[in-house]
């Protein structure tokens, strides 16, 4: 299975789909991993960090998704971006549906498998995978750490 990390096309996002940690369990399940180049820098992630766990850095989305049966990415990539691919690559990602009925048909028109992370369940088993409870953490921390900020400078 080619697993593929694709780059944020939104300059706004700072996240990427996936780490050199995870990419380490990936290859340890027996996936093949490529990741765009550049794709964990905003996030802080070199290619390096990547190529050093075992992933192929390759340089465009089109070269990474060329053999991918899943592609993984923080916001739904365009479907434009997606020229070319294998019948049902599973696409995993936000795919932010409401109001976006057809970007999410061009998709279905290429056959793609989406799957909306912000749908995961909000349940115990699916702790890990809910997108919804890690990024209101993070905001929450961001807002502790603006009024701790905020305090010192008083």
């Amino acid at each position: 299975m080619r697993i593929v990390v694709l780059a944020e096309t939104d300059t706004t996002e700072s996240r990427v789909a996936a780490t050199p940690e995870t990419v380490k369990k990936f290859l340890s399940l027996g996936a093949d991993i490529a990741i765009q180049t550049g794709a964990g820098i905003k996030s802080g992630y070199s290619d390096a960090a990547y190529h050093a766990q075992g992933a192929q850095i390759v340089d465009s989305a089109a070269t990474a998704l060329a053999h991918a049966d899943v592609a993984l990415s923080v916001r739904r990539p365009n479907a434009s971006s997606l020229i070319g691919v294998k019948e049902n690559l599973a696409v995993i990602s936000i795919m932010d549906p409401f109001g976006n009925e057809n970007a999410i048909g061009e998709l279905a028109k290429k056959n793609i498998i989406a799957f909306a992370m912000e749908f995961m369940p909000r349940i115990t088993r699916a702790q890990t995978m809910d997108i919804l409870s890690s990024q209101a953490n993070l905001a929450r921390s961001e807002e502790h750490t603006s009024e701790l900020q905020s305090r010192l400078l008083l």
